[in-house]
Parts: C-alpha cells; sequence; structure tokens
C-alpha cells in the first residue's frame, strides 16, 4: 500500500494548534490592517462612528479575503499558499488626495466607486501583468516603496502633533474684525477694502509637550522591545506599544471608553453603507494603476513564498493569486474598505517560524472575520489617541520608507551609473506633491488625483527611466531576491 505524501503546504495542522497560529498571523498584522481605515477616515472628516464602521469593514473584509487567497474558490482565484490579505498602504497617498478635494460620506462614495472599479480592472488585466516583472527590477520597486514610506510620514508626524500642519495656526478673528475695520476706513470711497495680510494664532494643541512626549514614549517602548525580545513578541513589538501607549494615556485621561461602551458586541459589515458609489474615470484610472504597483509587489511576494515554502508555482496559479487581489479590492469597495495585498511582515513570519500550512492563514483569515463582527473592537481601535498613533507611525511608515531602501541597495550603481539617475529623478518626482501641495492648481480637475500622487509620478516615472537607460532586463530572480528584502 502506498501514500501519497501531502505538501507541508497543504497539511492540515490540529485545531488548537491552527488557532494559535492563526491568532499570532493576525496579531503580526493587525496595527498595519487598521492604520489605513484610520488615515483615510480622519481625512474624510468621518464621525467617530463613521470611522468605526470602516475599521470593522476592513477586518470583516481582510477575512475573506485571506480565505480565498489561502484557501482558493476554483482555479480562478487563490495562490493556496500561506498568505494574509490586508489594506495596501500604497493606495493611501492618492485617496488622501481625494478626500482633500471632496470629504464627508460624497468622498467616501466616490473612493469606493474608484475602488470597485480598480478592481475589476485588475481582475481583466491579473494574467498581464504577471508577465510585466521585467519592467520592475529592485530599482524600480525600492524607489516605489521608498517614497511610499516618505509620505506616509506626514501621516505619522501628523499624529504625533496632534493634527495636520495647517492646524499649527488658527485665525486671530478678534483681529481680522480690527483689520478689516482699519481697511474699511482707510480705503478710497467706491473701492474694495484689502487685507494685505491675515492675522494668526498659534494653536495651543497643536504639538502639546506632553503630546510630544506620550508620542515619543510609544516610540520608545517599540525601539526597546525590538532590541531585547526575540521570535514573536518582536513581530508585534508595534502592537504592544500601542497598547502600553493606550493604558498610559487612559491613566492621564487623554483616551476615553465611552464609545467603546455604547458600541455593541455584535454587527453586520453591510455593503455599501456610505450609499451608492458614484464612479469617476480619472479616480478609476488612478487607482488601477496604483494596483497594477500593487500586483507587481504581490507577485515578487509570492515567488519569495514559493521559494521559502518549497512549493513551486505556475503561471495560472501565479494569475490566479494576482487575480485575488483584484477580487479584494472589489470586495473591499462593495464593503466600504480598501484595496488589498498580501502582507509582507507575515510572509517573513513564515520564515521565522517555519510553519508553511496554508491553513494557518486560512484560520487568520476566519479569525479576522469574526474580529469585524464585534463592534467594540472597531470603537476600541478608534478612541485610541492620535498622539499613541503617532509614535506607531514614525515606526511603521519609516519602515516602509526603510524597506525601500534596503532593496536599493541591491542595486548596482558602480557599475551602472545611469541607476542613480532612474532613483533621483524617481524620488524628485514622488516629492513633488509634498513639497508643493498646488501645484496641480492650473492642471484640469480630472488629471489633479493622478498629479498629486507621490507614489503614481514615482512609479511612471522609474518605469520609463528605467526602460530608457536599462531596457527591459529584469528577471524573476530580481523581484524574488527584491521580495525577500521586503519581507526581512
Amino acid at each position: 500500500m502506498t501514500t501519497t505524501a501531502v505538501h507541508p503546504v497543504d497539511e492540515k495542522l490540529p485545531t488548537g494548534r491552527l488557532a494559535v497560529l492563526g491568532l499570532q498571523h493576525v496579531l503580526v498584522m493587525y496595527a498595519g490592517a487598521v492604520a489605513v481605515p484610520l488615515i483615510v477616515g480622519r481625512a474624510l472628516k468621518l464621525t467617530p462612528e463613521q470611522v468605526a464602521l470602516l475599521i470593522s469593514a476592513d477586518l470583516f473584509a481582510c477575512g475573506i479575503v485571506t480565505v480565498i487567497q489561502s484557501f482558493g474558490a476554483t482555479r480562478w482565484f487563490g495562490i493556496k499558499l500561506p498568505v494574509m490579505m490586508g489594506v495596501t498602504f500604497a493606495a493611501v497617498s492618492p485617496m488622501l488626495a481625494f478626500a482633500a478635494a471632496k470629504p464627508g460620506t460624497d468622498g467616501a462614495r466616490a473612493i469606493f466607486g474608484a475602488i470597485i472599479g480598480a478592481g475589476i480592472i485588475s481582475m481583466l488585466i491579473a494574467p498581464v501583468v504577471s508577465r510585466l516583472l521585467r519592467f520592475f527590477p529592485p530599482v524600480v520597486t525600492g524607489s516605489i516603496i521608498a517614497i511610499i514610506g516618505i509620505t506616509l510620514m506626514r501621516v505619522g508626524v501628523g499624529w504625533a502633533t496632534n493634527g495636520a500642519a495647517n492646524l499649527a495656526q488658527n485665525v486671530d478673528l478678534e483681529k481680522v474684525a480690527g483689520a478689516v475695520e482699519k481697511a474699511k476706513s482707510s480705503a478710497a470711497p467706491g473701492t474694495t477694502p484689502v487685507l494685505n495680510s491675515v492675522p494668526m494664532v498659534n494653536n495651543p494643541t497643536y504639538a502639546a509637550i506632553g503630546d510630544l512626549l506620550l508620542a515619543g514614549f510609544v516610540l520608545v517602548v517599540i525601539l526597546v522591545l525590538v532590541k531585547y525580545m526575540k521570535g514573536f513578541v518582536k513581530h508585534i513589538a508595534v502592537l504592544l506599544g500601542i497598547i502600553v501607549g493606550c493604558v498610559v494615556a487612559a491613566g492621564l485621561g487623554k483616551m476615553s471608553f465611552d464609545k467603546v461602551g455604547k458600541a455593541s458586541w455584535f454587527g453586520v459589515v453591510k455593503p455599501f453603507a456610505f450609499g451608492v458609489p458614484t464612479f469617476d474615470i480619472a479616480m478609476i484610472l488612478t487607482m488601477s494603476l496604483v494596483m497594477i504597483v500593487v500586483m507587481i509587489e504581490s507577485t515578487g511576494m509570492f515567488l519569495a513564498l514559493s521559494d521559502m515554502t518549497g512549493k513551486t508555482i505556475s503561471q495560472p496559479e501565479l494569475a490566479a493569486g494576482l487575480r485575488t487581489d483584484g477580487l479584494g479590492t472589489l470586495i473591499g469597495g462593495v464593503f466600504n474598505t480598501f484595496p488589498y495585498t498580501s502582507f509582507s511582515q507575515n510572509v517573513g513570519l513564515v520564515g521565522v517560524t517555519g510553519i508553511r500550512s496554508r491553513f494557518v492563514t486560512v484560520t487568520g483569515g476566519i479569525i479576522m472575520i469574526v474580529l469585524g463582527l464585534i463592534p467594540k473592537m472597531a470603537a476600541f481601535v478608534e478612541s485610541i489617541p492620535q498622539v499613541v498613533l503617532g509614535g506607531a507611525g514614525l515606526v511603521m511608515f519609516g519602515m516602509v520608507a526603510a524597506t525601500g531602501i534596503r532593496i536599493l541597495s541591491s542595486v548596482d550603481f558602480a557599475k551602472q551609473h545611469n541607476n542613480l539617475y532612474v532613483v533621483a529623478v524617481s524620488i524628485g518626482f514622488g516629492l513633488i506633491p509634498l513639497v508643493a501641495p498646488r501645484w496641480t492648481q492650473h492642471m484640469p480637475e480630472n488629471l489633479r488625483p493622478l498629479m498629486d500622487s507621490g507614489i503614481l509620478l514615482t512609479a511612471l516615472s522609474a518605469v520609463v527611466l528605467n526602460i530608457f537607460f536599462n531596457g527591459a532586463r529584469g528577471d524573476t530572480h530580481d523581484a524574488v531576491e527584491a521580495a525577500k528584502a521586503a519581507e526581512a
């Protein structure tokens, strides 16, 4: 009698062990998973209840997409490897641009419409994207990931200072009124009085010393855990830092649990909770370009995970994994959340633990679905003070930038000097919206969301310049090595 050996990826572990290992994956990704709905929800100026709804929807959809990706759904969807799916940071920059142009529920419906459109397009082009790897060597992917981190640092600093930079000062209404009266009295009869400048006053809540100290304390806790802890605890250092920060904030009276107490224990995540999505062609195009970058990154991750687990994946299987990125993004738009991709920290956890079973991440996905159905959990996350998140944000977003730099460190700059120009110009283009936020004011309105995304500007310029200087010489090995550097 002969038995067919089961590959470690397809091994079904005991239920208790699956639950523990699945929870481990959830804890590793949790802080990163809830960051995007917090960023976008607050940028849209939504109510705390609406932001909590985004968080629940994110966890719920994250679990569904993880189960599809790891377990598989027909031959068209699912890479069937131990993958945890989460909202991608790459989409944050264009979504913030959308939110600034149209805040509130109208902006939310426009963002979800763009995400649904991009999800459909992504599913259609997944087989093509799986063959575009040679256009995204480390010099391109490193530049893109670096600018993602640099762009997000603005959010992290804004959290730590308890407000965006434009909130550092308020209009001094009393002095403005006096200046207007003075201008009226000095203006010639029949002319409109003109103010040469608007009197401003410092905002006392911006960058308060107590807030900065609390953010710094969270940062120190995370760094201490990273230095002195090992294994799993080290992997959840950011989450533990946030928890310790919440305890201190509550003790200082900076964190209220009123909304947590009022939230129910169970709630259904409803599709289109903000109303029927609206569809804007320019926004859909912008988000679709983001998804191409996301799927290229996922391709590298899948190939690296294949190498780590020892399970070879075919071209159709790779296309199925990328198609699930698109399906997940479509599901995200329907359930009031955002584009999805494989989380690199969970790929790293597979390497650290040596557990290669995909049923571990299937279990993690089920746990995420359950968490998404507990509104109290979302209300607690929404109640975390911005300054506590600020200390963690400096680490999370800084690590994204550091990952890009790490990937760029593998690029040959000595023999191929032109790579310096690819990086220099691409990063320069990506910084334009950061240093000149109104640079698109004379451009057609439909183009502004595209031009206001530093990530998209970097991606487009890096791909074009790399082709111009180097041709399309990248190969699968380059992508795998870049992905391994990212997950490390």
